[in-house]
């Protein structure tokens, strides 16, 4: 492989910074307990994200050495939930488009798709939290692909703990395996999430005492900021000599220190916005301001003074929203970097304003001209400081930071079991005034220097007495982690907390938060619909994804439900539950039955699924006063979830026409009672279909095409014995092909053919298009197969141990068995009674004595590599991939 520095260049398209090559001897060490840094300080603006870079090419490296199994595969990227623009998504696509395009990349891109279980064109799979990779099958499809996924803390951490929020009970251990084994998990802004931080950091502990898992799972802390002296890796002597470095570490940038009484600060901070210095500078203006009542008031300050490019920016808007304003806002791409705008949008001119809550300070790659904003704890100005004259190209300019700080004539003060003292949060925010205070005095006169260099050489200790109140770090255990594992067990279980307190600490400084979307079934599935179409099974189908999905604290939803409850109080609502049960209710029920303190606390970490009717939309924020219209913007945009080529991946129509390319999921009769129906009833059916690599359901139902049930198993069987063969040793390796070779036997049966619409005397493993699906039975054909593998020639050759893991794998293979099967599924119309009543009992026993094996991301991991394969079969239905003879053996 050729030099890093020049591949890291062509892959890039800039020089590797000292740091990076560190980076990458480090992953490259032979010497596998030393190659991942626990922690890893990178001031912002010094390329943070490259890390993507440094860890494809060291897979590379590895591959091309034949040391690929002890080198993670999958590299997990973590944004703070407060994100907004996601500069680590971009990172990830213009990594796989030079190594598409560029030809000295030729050797690597080769070694990259060998990794791969089949023959595939791209080298890299990419899923990310937004946009045209949000939430993609891509990094799960074939896990011995390299990928890269980027989500925030929320999204990553509730699936690492088996409870993936807006996640169904049959997805939840294939994420939990594929996020949390043959992976590094990079944190970024780590301070900012210490909750999640020391949770990560519990999972890999409780993974490395388990022989299987151990060194399958690798975390990463970067930060700009850590809270932590210890500086496990950073730049190096190397990079302080750098010219780019230097530029960018002493970049030029003078605060100015303003004193305010606390009720005025947006007032003044308005006032030194609108200066002549400022307002006639032609230059990007950024603000930052902690409320988002705030972050209103003065845009409309500003627009009153007839200042017209003035755009806001805040965490409470809708995905949808979000991703539409970064494309489209030609204000908001004053502030990018041009190798980040989209291509052919107008820049708007002049001095623009950009007003910001905490969502513009980390994961942005912006840089204003001038910076103003209130005082927050040091590392929240730390990240501010970092978006203005990011880059320090040009010298002569001198980006001002105006500051105002809030006082109060009266402190508020809590008690403790020593004296009074101030609230916690003032407290770290008087101690950054004066520790601002004292920055060195710039040369020139123009303030206090507030370079990265100069923030850097304050004492250590007085910046993290300054920074944000650490939240209360609720600690896990391993009684803990048996309990979200059992994800069979669907209704709440004692001992079995929501996962959000673990993923973020408790902390009074965090207001709660709720979520809020809007769905067209919320009132189209309704009476004795709900009763075959449970809202949990529909939601399982078709999950809320990022993009429908709007954050906000919870005191101010039910301030806005409490509005449109006003006008609809009948209105039918969802709400989506921390385990992601589903309550069925209408507003009035909600919001309007109850004291306020117990409606907040209902709602606290839930999603409330609104129909469109109810209106409440309004430029992406939740509105309770706005009513809906038509005309206005898109309230169910759940078929929105576009693919590269903007083609929706999934589509809900009225009648039986497939769209093509798609196959069908779920077929709801929506019938009136008949005094009410005025038609022949063709328009009384809504079809939900999705691209076959994108569904997020079973897909056992329904395909675009039939197949045999021979020709599937054998399928599997090939795909199954590719993967394992690149992934697992023995006998690991045997029992997860064998497992895939039998996981459908138990489909050839009369109540499962006739249950796909087949009623034919051939046997079928996938249903045709033109095949009705009947929902007539709850068997369930994995637990059929289980009663059936016994029989099958070759099993009795394995010895007791991995007989166990072949049948816990055929199990589990749609997401039971984890620990059992619910009593109304335990059984097999066409075998004997008191044989499935055994099996059911077994089931249990199997499945704890495998987690204490392989660990429950291990033994999950190897339930997905099933999975994976059955999947890899169903798609491939007329086109199996080649695969050599020594692969499929």
């Amino acid at each position: 492989m050729r030099e890093f520095t020049e591949l890291f260049k062509a892959l890039t398209g800039n020089e590797p910074f000292p740091w990076q090559q560190a980076l990458f001897d480090r992953f490259t060490s032979p010497e596998i307990a030393a190659r991942f840094p626990s922690t890893c300080d990178i001031p912002t603006g010094l390329g943070k994200t490259s890390v993507m870079a440094v860890w494809l090419l060291a897979l590379a490296h590895h591959a091309l050495n034949g040391e690929v199994r002890s080198f993670p595969r999958r590299l997990v990227y973590v944004v703070n939930r407060r994100t907004v623009v996601d500069q680590s998504t971009r990172e990830a696509v213009q990594l796989r488009r030079s190594l598409h395009e560029k030809p000295e990349l030729k050797e690597v891109a080769t070694a990259l798709r060998a990794l791969a279980s089949k023959t595939t064109d791209s080298p890299l799979a990419i899923s990310t939290l937004r946009g045209q990779f949000a939430d993609n099958a891509e990094w799960r499809d074939d896990p011995a692909r390299p990928a890269v996924i980027v989500g925030t803390v929320d999204m990553i951490g509730s699936r690492l703990l088996f409870s993936g929020y807006g996640r169904g009970f049959r997805s939840r251990p294939l994420h939990a395996a594929f996020l949390g084994q043959d992976s590094v998990l990079v944190h970024d802004e780590a301070h900012l999430e210490p909750a999640f931080q020391a949770l990560i950091e519990a999972i890999r502990a409780e993974q490395q005492l388990n022989e299987w898992e151990r060194n399958r799972f690798h975390v990463i802390a970067l930060s700009a900021t850590s809270r932590s002296g210890d500086h496990a890796f950073g730049l190096t002597e190397a990079d302080q000599k750098n010219p780019v470095v230097d530029r960018r570490f002493r970049a030029n940038k003078a605060i100015t220190l303003h004193t305010e009484n606390e009720k005025k600060v947006a007032d003044r901070i308005a006032s030194l916005a609108l200066d002549d210095s400022l307002k006639n500078s032609g230059k990007a203006v950024l603000i930052f301001v902690r409320r988002v009542k705030d972050v209103s008031a003065i845009a409309s300050a500003l627009r009153k003074a007839k200042q017209e490019d003035v755009e806001t920016l805040t965490g409470t808007k809708r995905g949808y929203e979000r991703d539409q304003f970064v494309k489209s806002n030609a204000i908001f791409a004053r502030f990018m970097p041009p190798s980040d705008r989209t291509p052919d949008l107008k820049m708007a001119e002049g001095t623009v304003y950009l007003i910001c809550t905490s969502a513009g300070e980390v994961g942005v790659n912006i840089s204003a001209d001038y910076l103003v904003c209130d005082l927050t704890p040091f590392d929240s100005m730390a990240q501010r400081f970092g978006r203005v004259n990011r880059f320090g190209a040009d010298p002569n300019h001198v980006a001002r930071i105006e500051v105002v700080v809030g006082t109060r004539e009266t402190k508020e003060t809590t008690k403790s079991d020593g004296p009074d003292k101030i609230n916690e949060f003032d407290l770290r925010c008087e101690r950054t005034n004066a520790l601002l205070r004292k920055l060195t005095r710039r040369s020139d006169g123009s303030g206090f220097d507030a370079s990265p260099a100069a923030l850097s050489a304050l004492p250590l200790e007085e910046r993290l007495a300054a920074f944000s109140p650490q939240p209360t770090i609720v600690p896990v255990t391993d009684i803990l982690f048996d309990a979200w594992s059992m994800t069979t067990i669907r209704e709440p279980l004692p001992g079995r907390p929501p996962v959000d307190d673990f993923l973020h600490g408790l902390s009074e400084y965090e207001p709660p938060q709720t979520q809020v979307a809007w769905r067209q079934e919320v009132e189209s599935v309704t009476r004795d619909v709900l009763e075959s179409h449970p809202a949990a099974d529909l939601l399982e189908d078709f999950p809320l994804k990022a993009h429908e999905v709007l954050h906000d604290q919870t005191d101010r939803v039910v301030d806005e439900l409490s509005e449109i409850a006003k006008r609809h109080p009948d209105t039918p609502v969802w709400v989506v539950e921390r385990d992601d049960n589903v309550r069925v209710s209408t507003l009035s029920t909600e919001i309007l039955a109850f004291d306020r303190k117990r409606v907040e606390t209902a709602l606290r970490g839930c999603t409330v699924l609104l129909p469109p009717s109810s209106g409440g939309l309004s430029n992406g924020l939740l509105d309770g006063a706005k009513p809906f219209s038509a005309e206005d913007e898109p309230y169910d945009v759940a078929d929105q979830w576009l693919d590269e080529d903007n083609k929706p991946r999934r589509v809900r129509k009225i009648g039986d026409e497939s769209p093509p390319g798609m196959r069908l999921v779920r077929r709801i009769d929506l019938s009136k009672p008949p005094e009410e129906v005025e038609d022949d009833g063709s328009e009384r059916i809504w079809c939900w279909y999705a691209q076959p690599w994108s569904a997020d359901d079973d897909g056992s139902r329904s395909a675009r095409q039939k197949e045999l049930l021979t020709d599937h198993l054998g399928k599997a069987r090939e795909h199954a014995a590719a993967l394992a063969g690149k992934l697992v040793d023995e006998p690991e390796a045997s029992a997860v092909t064998r497992a895939a070779e039998w996981h459908d036997l138990g489909k050839n049966r009369r109540v499962w053919q006739r249950s796909i619409g087949n009623l034919k005397a051939e046997i079928l493993a996938k249903s045709g298009p033109r095949m009705r699906p009947l929902q007539i039975t709850k068997y369930r054909h994995e637990f059929g197969s289980l009663l059936d593998v016994e029989a099958e020639t070759g099993f009795a050759v394995f010895g007791a141990p991995e007989r166990d893991l072949i049948k816990h794998l055929i199990a589990a293979h749609h997401g039971r068995a984890r620990p059992h099967f619910p009593i109304d599924e335990a059984f097999d119309p066409e075998r004997p009674t008191s044989k499935a009543i055994s099996e059911a009992r077994d089931v249990p026993r199997r499945f704890s004595e495998l987690q204490r094996r392989y660990g429950r991301w291990g033994l999950a991991y190897l339930e997905s590599l099933v999975r994976a394969a059955d999947a890899l079969a169903s798609q491939d239905i007329g086109a199996v991939e080649s695969m050599s003879n020594e692969a499929a053996e």
